[in-house]
């Protein structure tokens, strides 16, 4: 799943006119009438999105200034990768020469021969080096680099501050494991006058990525290490189910209305009605625009349990068809557009906070070492937001295993969402059953590929 959220994680893309198919969509045509080096790029925000796509070609117009010998092409259009047309677009060469994907697309795009090998580029990318290892890992499939990390994100729990006070709670000290979790969330609901302590997703495949997630921060996995099977049905998957069985139907502190998916529960966050929930940190000025939160009250921990955490994100990778000259030259443009610390279309924290877009977020935080200690100064310089809210995030997501999603991950997640909502929506459910056969669903469908 993609977290929501358009500003500083937009996703923009085009799906390229059939008119445009030839010259324009990884051509391998690599020069203009005018000699220059030319690439096509996605991912650019639509007309709508007024200040992003100024921002954009700003960025792009000083990157072409600067590199006169490169003319860059970008595509619009929401959102930036539509998984309906994005298999159909590799396979009819209609890709851009540089495009959007999702972290979980990595190892899909180099298996069916769509990806170009940056192995011999890389080097000629400044900032590679500096970006998270286990992150570049995610484009590294058989020792080779085929694509580059541009944004990650982890999820935690956000929580009402307010709440927490009302209810006799610590808000700094939010829970740290499940059952500290079920307490507090009993102790809101008490409040009455239709608060909730805790909500989860269970529908439109939301309900299965929140069990994954949950299942990570008990220490467990979806598949096996090879991808070949179903690790479902397992203590840790009982305990995820348990947990959400006992806090609905025992200590009845997640509300009667269920089948939630993630709109309601922001409402719910919003309006002041909820006390936690499960989200990565860009719900925030979601919650705060949009459902009318207000900053001070809304607070970021790390994902209960101290296992594990979900981690996603986006990156670029380069049309198979593209030329060496293409290849460097979109590198350079990936180093001004989003991988300078504290510059570029996702890093000029001065420009966003003029144009009072959020700042001090605990994410994304892409670079290590002395580029994420300057990329964390800018940041903190140009901060409008409360930033000692997500300093437990921020301290705690240091002791967790970063897990991205399961392959195939849209399909597994159809199959828990039936788990997660039979569980939530039947007292007498059978979580033992409801395992099995979801561990024989999700066989099926990694069998198949």
């Amino acid at each position: 799943m993609s977290r929501t959220g358009f500003r500083r994680t937009f996703a923009a893309l085009s799906v390229c006119s059939l008119a445009l198919a030839v010259s324009a969509c990884g051509s391998g045509d690599d020069d203009s009438a005018s000699g220059k080096t030319r690439i096509t790029v996605n991912c650019m925000p639509p007309k709508s999105a007024k200040v992003d796509r100024q921002f954009f070609e700003e960025d792009v117009a000083a990157f072409e200034k600067a590199n006169p010998g490169i003319d860059v092409v970008p595509h619009d259009a929401f959102p930036c990768q539509d998984p309906k047309t994005f298999d159909a677009k590799l396979a009819g060469g209609q890709m851009e020469d540089v495009f959007y994907t999702y972290f979980t697309d990595a190892r899909h795009v180099v298996d069916i021969g769509q990806a170009a090998d940056l192995t011999p580029y890389v080097k000629e990318l400044k900032s590679y080096g500096t970006v998270q290892k286990q992150l570049r890992d995610i484009y590294t499939v058989d020792g080779k680099v085929y694509g580059i990390p541009r944004t990650g994100y982890s999820m935690g729990l956000i929580y009402n501050k307010a709440l927490f006070e009302k209810a006799g709670l610590d808000p700094d000290e939010p829970p740290a494991t499940w059952e500290e979790v079920r307490t507090a969330a009993k102790k809101i609901a008490a409040l009455g006058d239709g608060t909730v302590g805790y909500a989860d997703y269970s529908a439109q495949n939301q309900g299965g990525w929140h069990f994954t997630a949950e299942l990570y921060s008990q220490g467990g996995d979806v598949v096996s290490e090879d991808g070949k099977r179903a690790t479902v049905d397992t203590p840790e998957g009982r305990a995820v189910l348990q947990t959400l069985h006992d806090m609905r139907w025992t200590d009845d502190s997640m509300g009667s209305k269920q089948l939630l998916v993630i709109n309601d529960v922001q409402q719910m966050m919003g309006s002041g009605k909820l006390g936690m929930y499960l989200a990565a940190p860009d719900n925030i000025p979601i919650l705060v625009k949009e459902k009318g939160g207000n900053y001070k009250d809304l607070a970021l921990a790390p994902m209960p349990g101290g296992r594990g955490t979900l981690i996603g994100g986006d990156g670029y990778m380069f049309n198979k068809k593209a030329s060496p000259e293409q290849i460097r030259a979109g590198l350079k443009w990936l180093d001004h557009m989003f991988l300078t610390p504290g510059d570029g279309f996702l890093g000029d924290y001065a420009r966003a906070k003029k144009n009072d877009a959020p700042v001090g977020l605990p994410e994304p935080r892409l670079f290590t070492g002395a580029a994420d200690a300057e990329d964390q100064q800018v940041k903190k310089a140009n901060a409008n937001v409360p930033v000692e809210n997500y300093q437990p995030f921020l301290d705690g997501n240091q002791n967790l295993d970063m897990k991205i999603e399961p392959p195939n991950a849209q399909q597994i997640y159809s199959v828990l969402d039936g788990v997660v909502s039979a569980v939530l929506t039947k007292k007498d459910a059978d979580i033992d059953k409801l395992l099995k056969d979801a561990s024989g669903k999700i066989d099926g469908i990694l069998a198949r590929g």
